[in-house]
């Protein structure tokens, strides 16, 4: 199975399960850039489980597009969890959908911090009536590898967590 075909197979799993609690799907991504969409956009009949995407590369994007605060960029920094939490909820609270996942990391080569070395991701996801929930993660290889097991791992988490999620 190539890696194009990993992605496909985690997303239509999340999909199914998505479908099945009749729940819609945005996403918020920045190191990604739109790769979760492409996967997801990528499979027939998506649009009956996915809402919309955006694409929050910058400070400036993810306020004005999902409303992450400013001050909270500037106390925690774009990759953290707090602004991935920030970036689910402003999501949901600005499109129909009723499931959100967000993605902000430093994908390399350069960027990394000793604090925040390259390879690190944050990511966040909300679900109907619960609070948004995120996690660190800390993954190794090329820019374009870390960017790739970012968005296995956005979708496999997406669907072990709504899974788990009664409808």
């Amino acid at each position: 199975m190539t890696k194009s075909e990993e992605l496909s197979q985690i997303a239509r799993k999340a999909g199914e399960i998505l479908l099945e609690r009749g729940w819609r799907l945005t996403t918020v991504e920045s190191c990604t850039g739109g790769w979760i969409c492409q996967v997801v956009t990528s499979l027939a009949g998506s649009s009956d489980w996915f809402e919309c995407g955006m694409v929050t590369y910058s400070n400036t994007s993810k306020a004005a597009l999902v409303g992450v605060p400013g001050s909270l960029i500037s106390s925690y920094g774009a990759v953290s969890a707090q602004v991935a939490e920030a970036m689910v909820s402003g999501a949901l609270e600005r499109t129909d959908a009723s499931v959100a996942v967000s993605v902000t990391g430093i994908a390399g080569p350069g960027g990394g911090s000793e604090e925040k070395p390259v390879g690190t991701v944050f990511m966040a996801w909300q679900f109907p009536g619960g609070a948004a929930v995120s996690e660190r993660f800390h993954f190794h290889g090329d820019r374009e590898e870390v960017r790739r097991q970012s968005v296995a791992t956005a979708l496999s988490e997406l669907a072990r967590r709504a899974e788990a999620n009664p409808a």
